[in-house]
C-alpha cells in the first residue's frame, strides 16, 4: 500500500509460454463495448482530484528525497562507492519520474480529475519540467488511441511491410544488430520521434511536435502546440541558468541522467505494449476501432508495476476507457477478462526476454499467404 492507497491485484490464469505466442483472434468480437463496460463496476469511472493528486504529491516527495540524498551524502562516500551511488541514482530517479510522467499521461487523457483546466494546467507542468511537449504529444497520442493497429492512421510503432523495409534490415537481423538497434531505440528514440517523427505515421510533408503548423495538427490545436513549446522553453532557461550556477557534470548527473531512464522506459513500455508475435495489425479494409484497441498486451514489470501507476499491467483497459483513471484500472482488468476472453491478452515474460524475443521475431508485418483475410496482417521475421 503507498500514497492514495496503491495496491497492486494479482491477476489470475496466467498463460503458458505456447498460449502467450498463440494469436489473438482477428475477427470481430462478439461483445461491444457498452457490454465490456457494464462489467466493471461504476466507481471505477470516478476521478477523485484529491487521490489524484496524491500519486503527484507522492512521486515528487520521493524524487525529491533521491535528489536531497545524492547531493547532500554521494560526495562524502568512499571514492570507489560513489561510482556506484551514482548510477543506482540515475537508474531510481528513472523509474519514480517515469511514474510523474505517467500521471502527466493521465492528465492528457482527462483522466486526472473532472476539470480539463486542471487536466492541462497539472498535465504541462509535469510534462514540461521531463522535456516533453505537452499539449504536442496529447494531441498526436490521442489519434493514436482513436488509430491503434491501424497500418494506415497510426501514430507511433507503427509496424512495416516487409517491402517497406530499409536495406539495412538484414544486417541488423543479428544478435549484433539488434543490441544496437534496441540501444538506439532506447537511447534516441523519443527524442527523435518528438522531433522527427521517427517510428510514427507517414506523412506528405514533415512532422514535427515541436512545430505549430505540422501535420499531425488540425488549426484549433496550433496555438497550443506553441504553449507547449513554451513550456519546453522555459524549462531550458532554467537548466540553462542551473548549468551557470551549478556546472555541465551537476546538471547531467542530478537531471540528465535520469530523463535518459524516463525516454528509454517510455520507448521500453510502449514499444512491448504494442509490439508481441500474437498481436494482429489491420490495414483500412480490415481494421475498426474496437479490434484496434483490443491489439494491444498488458505486461509484468515486477514492482515496477506499481511504480509506473500501473499503465504497464493495465494497458488493454486503458485503451478501450483511457479517461479511467489509473488507480482503478486494475480491478477494472480483473473485471473485463471475463468479457474478453480469447481477446485479452497478456505475458509475463520477464521483460528483458520480451524485448529480445520481440527484436528477433516481430521484424515487420505481413498478411498469411493462404488467409483470404489479407488486410489482417502478423508480425514475421523471415527476410
Amino acid at each position: 500500500m503507498g500514497a492514495g492507497g496503491r495496491m497492486n491485484v494479482p491477476l489470475e490464469g496466467k498463460k503458458s509460454k505456447s498460449d502467450v505466442l498463440q494469436r489473438v483472434p482477428h475477427t470481430k468480437p462478439p461483445f461491444t463495448l457498452g457490454e465490456v463496460k457494464k462489467a466493471i463496476p461504476p466507481h471505477c469511472f470516478q476521478r477523485s482530484i484529491p487521490r489524484s493528486l496524491s500519486y503527484v504529491v507522492y512521486d515528487l516527495t520521493i524524487a525529491a528525497l533521491f535528489y536531497y540524498v545524492a547531493t547532500n551524502y554521494f560526495h562524502l562516500l568512499p571514492h570507489p562507492l560513489s561510482y556506484l551511488a551514482w548510477p543506482l541514482y540515475w537508474y531510481c530517479q528513472g523509474c519514480v519520474l517515469t511514474g510523474v510522467w505517467v500521471i502527466a499521461h493521465e492528465c492528457g487523457h482527462h483522466a486526472f480529475s473532472d476539470y480539463q483546466w486542471l487536466d492541462d494546467t497539472v498535465g504541462l507542468i509535469l510534462h514540461s519540467f521531463l522535456m516533453v511537449p505537452y499539449f504536442s504529444w496529447k494531441y498526436s497520442h490521442r489519434r493514436h488511441h482513436s488509430n491503434t493497429g491501424s497500418l494506415d492512421r497510426d501514430e507511433v510503432f507503427v509496424p512495416k511491410t516487409k517491402s517497406a523495409l530499409g536495406w539495412s534490415a538484414k544486417y541488423l537481423n543479428n544478435p549484433v544488430g539488434r543490441i544496437l538497434m534496441l540501444t538506439g531505440q532506447f537511447t534516441l528514440g523519443w527524442p527523435m520521434y518528438l522531433m522527427f517523427n521517427v517510428s510514427g505515421r507517414p506523412y506528405d510533408r514533415f512532422a514535427c511536435h515541436f512545430d505549430p503548423k505540422s501535420p499531425i495538427y488540425s488549426d484549433r490545436e496550433r496555438a497550443q502546440i506553441l504553449l507547449s513549446d513554451v513550456g519546453i522553453l522555459a524549462v531550458s532557461y532554467g537548466l540553462y541558468c542551473l548549468v551557470l550556477a551549478k556546472g555541465l557534470l551537476w546538471v547531467i548527473c542530478v537531471y540528465g541522467c535520469p530523463l535518459l531512464v524516463v525516454n528509454a522506459f517510455l520507448v521500453l513500455i510502449t514499444y512491448l505494449q504494442h509490439t508481441h508475435p500474437s498481436l494482429p495489425h489491420y490495414d483500412s479494409s480490415e481494421w475498426d476501432w474496437m479490434r484496434g484497441a483490443l491489439s494491444t498486451i498488458d505486461r509484468d514489470y515486477g514492482i515496477l508495476n506499481t511504480v509506473f501507476h500501473n499503465i504497464t499491467d493495465s494497458h488493454v483497459a486503458h485503451h478501450m476507457f483511457s479517461t479511467m483513471p489509473h488507480y482503478h484500472a486494475l480491478e477494472a482488468t480483473k473485471a473485463i477478462k471475463p468479457v474478453l476472453g480469447k481477446y485479452y491478452q497478456y505475458d509475463g515474460t520477464p521483460v528483458y526476454k520480451a524485448v529480445w524475443r520481440e527484436a528477433t521475431e516481430c521484424i515487420y508485418v505481413a498478411p498469411d499467404e493462404d488467409d483470404k483475410n489479407k488486410g489482417v496482417y502478423w508480425y514475421n521475421n523471415k527476410l
